[in-house]
């Protein structure tokens, strides 16, 4: 069963192709919780759920109930006739965890029909599950941001880090890119080991680091230093514009 969120048509708030009008859908469900990221959500009987800033897309104990159940791909398709969208608007797959329905028949299908239609298609995800690029090419159309989990998201490394899986997405994909989310302490605690660690599995891929924070003030607290540590390391700074201009995390 595919589980639907939440979609809404916006811009590209970060990574690559931050600015662009895309058209999100956000899928439930996900392989880690990250705690670490420290963001809590509060369910309707007012528990307090620990995880990342999207905790209410992550946790089908406590948030699925607010989930759409997908029963086939028109449903998905028909969620582009909502909104006033250019020809071939950008598409962007998030979650939770997105590519938990990467085999899929319907989620495949809704795929085939997008590339058709001339969209492109980003996938954000954690890149620790694998994808079939022969058993299912559609996924050789697609963009992928790798936004592969730190230690400060409390996920063990054997769990966030896998090297072949990574190599096969940055190696297949039409577009692949890393993307981080770091905080000023991180930067401080051997940051530049762990991220040596990940980049070596695709090392001509680009670098983009984001400063961590469910809300702006988070947000502009981890920026300068960031900022700085980009400058020294030459990667790509990437603001969290939809962030830092609407200070939430839903339907923007």
């Amino acid at each position: 069963m595919i589980y639907l969120v939440e979609h809404f048509y916006s811009i590209q708030g970060e990574g690559k192709y931050v600015g662009t009008p895309s058209l999100f859908f956000r899928f439930g469900g996900c392989n880690m919780k990250c705690e670490g990221f420290g963001c809590i959500e509060k369910t309707d009987d007012g528990t307090e759920v620990l995880g990342c800033d999207t905790v209410y897309a992550v946790s089908k104990e406590h948030f699925s109930k607010n989930w759409a159940s997908i029963e086939n791909a028109q449903e998905l398709l028909n969620v582009l006739n909502l909104y006033e969208l250019p020809e071939a608007v950008d598409i962007v797959l998030t979650g939770g965890e997105p590519l938990i329905y990467a085999n899929d028949p319907i989620f495949i299908k809704f795929l085939e029909v997008l590339v058709e239609n001339g969209h492109n298609i980003t996938f954000e995800t954690n890149g620790s599950l694998n994808v079939d690029f022969d058993e299912y090419p559609v996924y050789r159309e697609c963009f992928f941001a790798l936004s592969v989990k730190l230690s400060n998201s409390h996920e063990p490394l054997s769990k966030r880090v896998r090297g072949d899986t990574i190599y096969n997405i940055a190696s297949n994909a039409k577009d692949a890119f890393f993307k981080f989310s770091i905080d000023a302490e991180s930067i401080n605690l051997g940051l530049e080991e762990e991220l040596s660690e990940i980049l070596q599995h695709s090392p001509k891929t680009k670098v983009y680091c984001m400063p961590l924070g469910g809300n702006k003030e988070e947000v502009e607290l981890n920026t300068e230093p960031l900022i700085e540590f980009c400058k020294v390391k030459g990667y790509n700074f990437s603001d969290r514009l939809h962030i830092r201009i609407w200070d939430i995390n839903k339907g923007v």
